[in-house]
């Protein structure tokens, strides 16, 4: 099947979508000898994250250890979870109005329902000097009415990623540029003996991921902000998109036991991907770091890895260029200590960020600047 795509500059257009999220200790401050708002005494930080995997989980060790020893009054207690296990155990902390001083969160309607039970932290004040630093875009998504509660690290965008032997010896030369060619190319790939998808859908989100795209590139986004404000998904850019994710599941495409298959662990999707048990899959930008953590030598698939956006549908009105996605952050506990902010400005460091792109992890950092750090 041969096929040429004009490459175009795809406009990222974050919605904000997916969730899960929301700690105390000294609050007594003092002004030390530079000026920084801090405690002389001792201070515990207790920081929640999902960087559950190398090289992410060393680097966020290795920082933690550098704020210590510029801060010997600090100590920063980690808590790592697997992205699901975490939304498990952040739950019973926040019914219990008891949340980490620093915890992951993706902002949107879940960090707005933590706003409104009073568990996250007004910091805006404490991160105005130096938040307009970062991508303006993903610093919105930690806001309630115009108020900060937490900062963003990673901004990106999901879209396909794919295995360039496998479509090559299916006979695709390029990507789909439609929703019926992206149709094509899956019966090509069982033709070729090939699975076309891996999936997760023991996750679930995994599987809204393809839902959402369709809706979006149905009615674009004012019907996906309209029903986030509504809270109503029956307007028909969302029926169209469930009739055609209906012919897409006609087609077999998933592997084997993807009902009951995680995002990140064993025969899940990620894992799928990087054993070359499917030919591509729908992630986010996070999605090269944990398939190369879930590939037997810890290397992914390297050059046959490829990507590229969820494609048109004919008569749509969203516009192709229109990118679902999001990020990742920290929000930040209704009783963390000063210590805690100054901990956040560090972490958003042009340093830092720099050290996170070179890790070819699919961290896209929001510092601006640090856009060359990414290969």
């Amino acid at each position: 099947m041969h096929r040429r795509i004009a490459r175009t500059a795809l406009l990222v257009g974050v919605a904000a979508l997916i969730a899960a999220a929301c700690g105390g200790d000294d609050d007594s401050a003092s002004e030390s000898e530079d000026g920084a708002s801090g405690s002389a005494e001792p201070v515990t930080i207790e920081w929640w994250h999902i960087q559950n995997n190398d090289p992410g989980l060393s680097l966020w060790e290795d920082i933690a250890a550098e704020f210590e020893a510029e801060h010997p009054n600090v100590t920063v207690e980690i808590t790592v979870y697997e992205n699901e296990a975490f939304k498990t155990a952040i739950e019973p902390r926040l019914q219990a109005g008891e949340p980490p001083d620093l915890f992951q969160s993706w902002g949107g309607g879940e960090l707005e329902e933590q706003v409104d039970a009073g568990l996250v932290q007004d910091i805006s004040d404490g991160v105005e000097p130096w938040i307009d630093t970062l991508n303006e875009a993903a610093v919105t998504m930690y806001q309630v009415e115009g108020t900060q509660y937490g900062i963003p690290f990673d901004l990106g965008m999901v879209g396909f990623w794919y295995n360039k032997d496998l479509f090559a010896q299916a006979g695709i030369d390029a990507p789909p540029a439609t929703w019926d060619e992206l149709l094509e190319d899956v019966q090509t790939l069982k033709d070729a003996g090939i699975t076309p998808i891996a999936l997760g859908e023991g996750d679930k989100w995994p599987g809204m991921f393809w839902w959402a795209y369709l809706a979006l590139r149905n009615g674009g986004p004012d019907a996906m902000r309209e029903a986030g404000e509504t809270g109503s998904f029956d307007s028909e850019p969302f029926v169209e998109a469930g009739a055609q994710l209906s012919e897409l599941i006609a087609l077999d495409p998933f592997q084997a036991g993807h009902m009951a298959a995680v995002w990140d662990g064993a025969g899940g999707q990620a894992a799928t991907i990087a054993t070359e048990g499917a030919a591509f899959h729908l992630m986010g930008q996070w999605a090269p770091g944990t398939q190369d953590a879930n590939s037997p030598d810890g290397q992914g698939l390297g050059d046959k890895l490829g990507w590229f956006p969820f494609p048109a549908v004919d008569g749509g009105d969203g516009d192709p260029t229109d990118g679902f996605g999001g990020g990742n952050g920290f929000a930040v506990g209704r009783d963390a200590p000063p210590e805690a902010i100054e901990f956040l400005e560090y972490i958003s460091s042009p340093e830092v960020a720099q050290r996170w792109g070179e890790t070819n992890s699919g961290i896209l950092p929001v510092v601006i600047g640090s856009e060359g750090s990414i290969t």
